[in-house]
């Protein structure tokens, strides 16, 4: 979960102190970040205690392969319209994704509040990302940044949760 709350919170500081990005530059800034958060995911997976046969584990690694799937396509094929639309599929189906695991895993997994509270700022990032493709590169940014930074401050604040619990829950004989 730090690792995922690095990588958002890094590239929500790009997008806000890039003042003029290019085409290229957004579609490598946010490629990168769409590809790296899709494969974290992939990766926490297992990590969250599901086994990828799992109904849960299968629609996260189904909506983390979409995110990352997306974010080559937006690295590969730098333009706003791209970005804008591909970008805004990847995170929705991702943000749907987690959305449903939390509710799955309510009362069974420390973790369900995090996923719901996520998935709802991936649906609600990719629904704002159509409407700004028309203001070019640092909108785009600026939107995916924002959510970004959100998630990103939402899985850090989860990480180190969990991480300050464990500590007192393995210190107990």
């Amino acid at each position: 979960m730090l690792v995922r709350a690095g990588v958002a919170l890094v590239f929500g500081a790009v997008t806000v102190f890039w003042a003029a990005p290019s085409e290229a530059g957004m579609g490598w800034a946010g490629g990168l970040y769409l590809l790296a958060t899709g494969v974290i995911l992939i990766w926490t997976v297992t990590k969250s205690g599901y086994r990828p046969q799992e109904r849960a584990g299968r629609i996260l690694s189904a909506g983390a392969a979409a995110l990352a799937g997306a974010g080559a396509a937006v690295a590969l094929i730098p333009s706003p319209l791209v970005f804008g639309a591909i970008a805004a599929v990847g995170l929705g189906v991702a943000g749907a994704a987690e959305l449903f695991a939390g509710i799955l895993a309510r009362g069974r997994s420390v973790l369900a509040r995090d996923w719901i509270a996520s998935g709802v700022i991936g649906l609600g990032t990719a629904v704002a990302l159509p409407f700004f493709i028309g203001l070019g590169p640092h909108a785009l940014l600026g939107v995916a940044g924002g959510g970004a930074i959100i998630s990103g401050v939402l899985w850090m604040l989860s990480g180190l949760t969990l991480r300050h619990d464990a500590r007192g829950d393995s210190a107990r004989p």
